[in-house]
């Protein structure tokens, strides 16, 4: 994590013990946000700016609205393939004052996602603000001010900036990719299960788009292989025909410990599908992202897919496996994951430490007064839409002047503490670099507010709270 001391002068904050103070518009006029993407972070930060009287312009790189939602998005930055729904349920996914229309089912498509964002869109008059076909080659300082610059060359300038643009649009390859002699595609190009029929296929990885995959490529395959590298607890998606995740909700505790919360989990998957190890996987003993699919695991019993652990080494076609054993494949799909790229900011303004990155509640940079970031996490059970009303709500605060960020120091300690509580829960892969538990950052989130409250009552100045949890 940088620290003060690493900062360049150019980029620490005038005052190391003064809090950050809001974007402020030139004398007289109306204070202008930019906003990189209008995907569903995008359209939130948009509307929830322009509800309290704040110019907005979005930028967006391609002709519509829906970011990943929009199937093949001429922005070119949309994994969605034919298949695709939510993976959590629509009512809990729903931006907090906007839900899915009457009739909508458990977990829509990504046809009816896009619809949603679009209504959403129309109703809080965000499509007005919308400038599409509208890349951004750059965004830059300008004095108290930020300058975006577009690929047509044409500039303009604003007050404070949210990026928004998403981070599954860079796909991870893994090591041996050149090893392998064989068809290969990233899931990030997957569409339909046709290219693969009567094909031997293997699927790297056990997230969201790897399982969905694999469940939708084996009706045709002449046999689909999963590589589960790490532990994962195949979840059922539903219970008693209800969602697992309200059954979960009316039985685990705010004041459970995870061991015991593990337990339940365990317990609820092994009535269900039996023990992992069964079926080829390995049950974790720690917090791992969630994962379920409807149809998965009746593809195991099916004999349409099977497991293998992780990759040891790649010849050709030939692949070895962590257990000793070796099969070859004809096509690979790898669900590999992504990594953050932010090309339209220069090398000291990208937030970034590896895969993660380095924010303030995931949405404050530490050193660049009116430069935010929405909609870069995955939520640890529930949905990412949901959680992005919490992230615009207190961007928009922030740029009107009623809520203002603490100092420097304070920052860097609420993030060492995020970063400690992620340590003690998650692995420590890169998979598990923009996980967010959505009760402990809500209750970052709200101490930090009612921080910014007292301060602002008072008149003082504050570090932010300590905020580390167990």
């Amino acid at each position: 994590m940088t620290t003060l001391d690493q900062l360049s002068p150019a980029a620490r904050p005038a005052s190391a013990h003064a809090a950050v103070a809001p974007a402020k518009a030139p004398s007289g006029g109306r204070q202008r946000v930019a906003v990189i993407g209008a995907g569903a972070a995008g359209l939130c930060a948009a509307r929830h700016l322009l509800a309290k009287g704040i110019e907005v312009v979005v930028f967006e790189h391609g002709s519509c609205i829906g970011g990943l939602w929009a199937y093949d998005n001429d922005n070119g930055s949309s994994p969605a393939y034919k298949s695709l729904h939510l993976n959590s349920e629509a009512r809990v996914t729903a931006y907090r004052d906007f839900p899915f229309p009457e009739g909508s089912p458990l977990y829509p498509d990504h046809r009816q996602v896009r619809q949603y964002l679009e209504s959403y869109a129309d109703t809080f008059g965000v499509k007005p603000h919308i400038r599409f076909n509208a890349p951004v080659q750059a965004i830059t300082r300008d004095g108290e001010r930020w300058r975006v610059e577009l690929q047509n060359d044409h500039t303009d300038s604003f007050d404070a900036v949210v990026v928004a643009s998403g981070h599954q649009n860079a796909p991870a390859h893994p090591a041996w990719r050149d090893q392998y002699k064989g068809e290969y595609i990233h899931s990030h190009s997957y569409r339909v299960p046709e290219p693969f029929r009567d094909k031997d296929v293997l699927v790297v990885g056990m997230g969201n788009s790897a399982v969905d995959i694999a469940a939708d490529i084996c009706v045709v395959t002449a046999s689909t292989t999963i590589s589960a590298r790490s532990p994962v607890l195949m979840m059922p998606r539903m219970l008693f025909g209800v969602p697992t995740s309200r059954v979960l909700g009316k039985l685990e505790k705010k004041w459970m410990p995870w061991p015991l919360r593990r337990t339940i989990r365990e317990l609820l998957t092994l009535a269900v599908h039996g023990r992992m190890e069964q079926w080829g996987f390995t049950t974790p003993k720690t917090r791992t992202h969630p994962t379920s699919h409807p149809s998965l695991m009746s593809h195991f019993v099916w004999d349409r897919i099977k497991a293998k652990p992780g990759i040891e080494s790649v010849q050709g076609r030939q692949f070895r496996f962590t257990d000793g054993t070796t099969q070859c494949f004809d096509a690979v799909i790898a669900g590999t994951g992504y990594s953050v790229e932010l090309p339209f900011l220069a090398p000291e303004l990208r937030p970034l430490e590896g895969h993660r990155l380095d924010l303030f509640l995931r949405v404050v940079h530490p050193t660049q007064r009116g430069l935010f970031f929405m909609g870069l996490f995955n939520v640890a059970g529930g949905g990412n839409i949901r959680m992005m009303d919490d992230q615009a709500e207190w961007i928009t605060e922030i740029v009107r002047g009623t809520e203002a960020v603490p100092d420097a120091l304070g920052m860097q300690r609420a993030m060492a503490d995020e970063q400690a509580f992620l340590r003690k829960h998650y692995p420590s892969s890169p998979r598990y670099a923009l996980e967010l538990d959505p009760v402990f950052y809500r209750r970052q989130l709200e101490q930090e507010r009612q921080r910014a409250r007292t301060a602002a009552g008072t008149g003082a100045t504050s570090t932010a709270p300590s905020t580390q949890q167990t």
